[in-house]
């Protein structure tokens, strides 16, 4: 993985605003835990573009049974990895949807090969991708508390519970515990996504549009960070 920029790590002095990124096409990476979730869907709401989750994205074809939610549901019930063009095929058809057409995106889980990163050139071509850097042991130990509203999706912790113990503060769905949550199959994920990310994490430094920030601290600290990061890169 690469060196932390310090222009990216140093603590900002001022509170985080509204930003001008009418246009502002940006990627957030990170191991599970990292905090991706919570960090995109700040910067889409600072920044003023859509927020992007694959995760998502997912959920709600499955949902309503498109085509390409049945394609995806057909690998997800088999406990397999749905393959890069079914996934390509759901990112190109939201990508193309009219608000992200004038406004931008931030774009959370995709791509994490770089054969998906190659698609995602085709179909956009990101400005700028977010590294969000934390260590293994920390996102050990976020994953083992965490617990997931089986309807939307939204993820709680430790940290972050929600108001009611078992009731989401979003939907009002049940608030469980995923069943491959233990600790063998989260440092089972976690490898997969060092052996994937890190030529990911490569391809993009080499065209210099890779921004490595510590995703450590309170969440509003490290979203200081992230928009630190993206006014040094990418000024408006």
């Amino acid at each position: 993985m690469p060196e932390l920029n310090a222009a990216d790590i140093d603590e900002p002095d001022h509170a985080p605003a509204q930003m001008n990124g009418s246009g502002m096409r940006l990627v957030i990476l990170g191991k599970q835990g990292a905090g991706k979730g919570t960090q995109a869907e700040r910067l889409a709401q600072y920044v003023g573009v859509p927020r992007i989750s694959t995760g998502d994205m997912f959920r709600t074809a499955v949902r309503s049974g498109s085509e390409w939610g049945m394609q995806a549901a057909a690998f997800m019930d088999g406990g397999e990895l749905v393959p890069d063009d079914v996934v390509v095929g759901m990112v190109t058809e939201r990508l193309a949807q009219d608000d992200v057409q004038k406004r931008g995106f931030v774009l959370d889980g995709f791509p994490r090969s770089v054969a998906q990163a190659e698609a995602l050139d085709r179909i956009a071509d990101p400005e700028l991708v977010i590294s969000l850097e934390v260590p293994t042991e920390m996102v050990l130990k976020r994953l083992a508390g965490r617990r997931t509203c089986e309807v939307c999706g939204t993820n709680y912790g430790p940290d972050n519970p929600p108001g009611d113990d078992s009731i989401c503060d979003v939907c009002g769905g049940k608030v469980v515990q995923r069943e491959d949550d233990t600790e063998a199959a989260i440092s089972r994920r976690l490898q997969v996504y060092e052996e994937r990310t890190a030529p990911l994490v490569a391809w993009y430094l080499a065209s210099d549009r890779l921004a490595a920030v510590d995703g450590t601290g309170t969440p509003d600290l490290v979203t200081k960070r992230l928009l630190r990061a993206i006014e040094n890169r990418l000024p408006r």
